[in-house]
């Protein structure tokens, strides 16, 4: 019977996937556990190490039915070296303290150095030693890596996506959030001293890194293994900005529509603006508004006064709803959305962030108000939304329209509900264009929109016109 038939072919697709979701599982508890033996070898063979157990390895092949000395000789002699280097190496013991001296802020792709303050507690002097900075295991969790697919996976082979292990190497790299973290060798710390070693870093993603994890690396008198033991510091955080591209000069979207900064704000930004006359002071008024040769001369202190100082200011839309398989994108906006802050920042104007990340975030940054950082440190942190929902970020634009001279959106793809979006925004009257991240141009151009490819945003942005 036709409906019989549909739901046997119905138990026997769920029972094919029950058994692929047991397969995969095992293949987790696979990777997981070589994975972690990996990790720790790692830590504690160094290369010469892995070097001289390949040649015993090879010689021992060799030697099979081959009566050359030679190759005898060869063979205990790297046995030798290698039970020399694990008897002594029970013997590096170290009793240190240390802490991290982090700077404020470090970008995603860029190398930084900071220093460590490693204090020897003990009398005798400890002599060569490493420092290591290890981040949070990189491993992803079961339902991750069997819910999960690779971007590309099903172009792959059939023995490929069976395998599945570029899956699960795609996601422990997305997970790494650093390289490095390693100090240069270190020839010897007196007992009882303490030293600055420097340690450098790549972040290789926006975001925070918790520290937690220092290890001081004691090698044996030969170099071949090492002991990694875990030292004593506080932990730490480093909040990475998203990295930034050059940009042309440009000119953002909208008429001269400026906002006043009026004269509590010209304080704070160090404006100074025209002068109209003098009055009384005021408690709260700055000294370098004072008026010196009128105080002087009638014996009050008087002020000067100045005009107010006005600022253009734009909207920033950043666009947090990527699509599935979409999220390098969604990273290249994050970035690209970061560069003109810093750029519309430097020509002394207003910006307004605005994006939903669960609710709706309007962050105000620029000339007198707050610096660049602010604006920095928000995308540092900013996530995807799971849920898209353009309408709502359509509203929050409008209720702003009237303070803002234009708007310039960023945009992770380019879909329809993108197009309405500008589109939206232009019958509101507001002037707008978009920078829309995608990994082809289309064949036609879109109006107020420039297409940026993943991968060749600093080319594509230095391409861009100077009006927006």
């Amino acid at each position: 019977m036709p409906g019989g038939k549909r739901q046997k072919e119905s138990k026997n697709q769920t029972e094919s996937g029950w058994l692929g979701d047991y397969f995969r599982g095992h293949q987790y508890w696979f990777y997981s556990k070589g994975t972690a033996l990996n990790h720790l070898l790692r830590r504690r063979i160094r290369p010469a190490g892995m070097g001289l157990m390949l040649v015993m390895i090879v010689a021992a092949g060799t030697a099979g039915g081959n009566p050359d000395p030679a190759v005898f000789r060869a063979f205990a002699l790297t046995v030798s070296l290698l039970l020399v280097a694990v008897v002594f190496l029970p013997f590096r013991r170290a009793k240190v303290e240390a802490t991290r001296d982090l700077p404020a802020h470090a970008t995603a792709g860029l190398l930084f150095t900071y220093h460590i303050t490693l204090r020897n507690q003990r009398r005798r002097a400890l002599d060569r030693f490493e420092l290591i900075e290890l981040g949070p295991d990189p491993r992803p969790s079961a339902d991750l890596f069997i819910g999960s697919r690779e971007p590309g996976e099903h172009l792959r082979n059939v023995y490929d996506r069976w395998l599945a292990y570029y899956r699960w190497s795609w996601l422990c790299e997305m997970r790494i959030l650093f390289e490095g973290g390693q100090s240069q060798p270190v020839a010897r710390l007196k007992g009882g001293a303490s030293m600055k070693i420097a340690v450098a870093m790549t972040p290789k993603r926006r975001g925070l890194i918790r520290l937690n994890d220092l290890r001081i690396a004691l090698p044996d008198p030969l170099g071949l293994f090492q002991r990694c033991r875990k030292i004593p510091a506080p932990a730490a955080s480093l909040a990475v900005l998203p990295q930034r591209y050059p940009l042309p000069r440009f000119e953002l979207p909208g008429s001269a529509r400026f906002q006043p900064g009026s004269e509590a704000t010209a304080r704070h930004a160090g404006a100074t603006g025209e002068f109209t006359g003098l009055r009384d002071y005021q408690p709260g008024d700055p000294l370098r508004l004072i008026h010196w040769k009128t105080w002087a001369r009638t014996g009050k202190p008087v002020v000067k006064e100045l005009e107010d100082t006005f600022f253009p200011r734009h909207g920033l839309i950043l666009d947090t709803f990527p699509a599935v398989g979409d999220e390098a994108l969604f990273e290249d906006a994050v970035s690209v959305a970061a560069s003109f802050v810093v750029a519309v920042d430097a020509r002394e104007s207003l910006i307004d962030l605005m994006f939903i990340a669960g609710h709706e975030r309007v962050i105000t940054a620029g000339q007198g108000v707050a610096r660049s950082e602010t604006l920095l440190e928000v995308l540092a942190g900013v996530e995807s939304s799971p849920r898209e929902d353009f309408d709502s970020l359509a509203k929050l634009v409008r209720r702003h329209a009237d303070d803002l001279a234009g708007c310039l959106c960023v945009f992770s793809g380019w879909s329809p509900a993108r197009a309405q979006l500008l589109t939206t925004l232009t019958r509101a009257g507001i002037e707008a264009s978009a920078m829309v991240i995608c990994r082809e141009k289309p064949a036609t151009a879109v109006p107020r929109c420039h297409f940026l490819r993943s991968g060749e945003l600093a080319k594509d942005l230095l391409k861009l016109p100077r009006l927006l």
